[in-house]
């Protein structure tokens, strides 16, 4: 198993905006195309409340670019993304890491 942390980094004021179009849109367009999340938060005290945080579960680096590159170019997907941004971006921007568990992770 494979862990794909994602952290995006709000514009002030726009993380109500970020978790209404996950919990809208982006949510049931992963379920569509078969990506798994592992988890979502946000920073309830730490340098920076902007941030959201998530974990996305892959089988294999392989299977994430073919489901995650699915999933981009998903024609409803690029079109719920524009209409969220539609007063402006939401982000000033992404970064990711793939993560793999330990031998002594409690999550494999």
């Amino acid at each position: 198993m494979v862990y794909e942390l994602r952290i995006y980094h709000c514009l002030p004021g726009k993380m109500p905006l970020l978790l209404k179009r996950f919990e809208a849109n982006t949510l049931p367009l992963w379920e569509k195309h078969g990506i798994v999340q592992a988890g979502f938060w946000t920073v309830d005290v730490g340098p920076s409340n902007h941030d959201l945080y998530y974990l996305l579960a892959w089988d294999s680096l392989a299977e994430r670019e073919r489901k995650w590159n699915e999933f981009q170019a998903d024609p409803q997907w690029i079109a719920e993304r524009a209409a969220s941004e539609v007063d402006g971006p939401i982000l000033a921007g992404i970064s990711n890491q793939f993560l793999k568990p330990t031998r002594f992770s409690a999550v494999k």
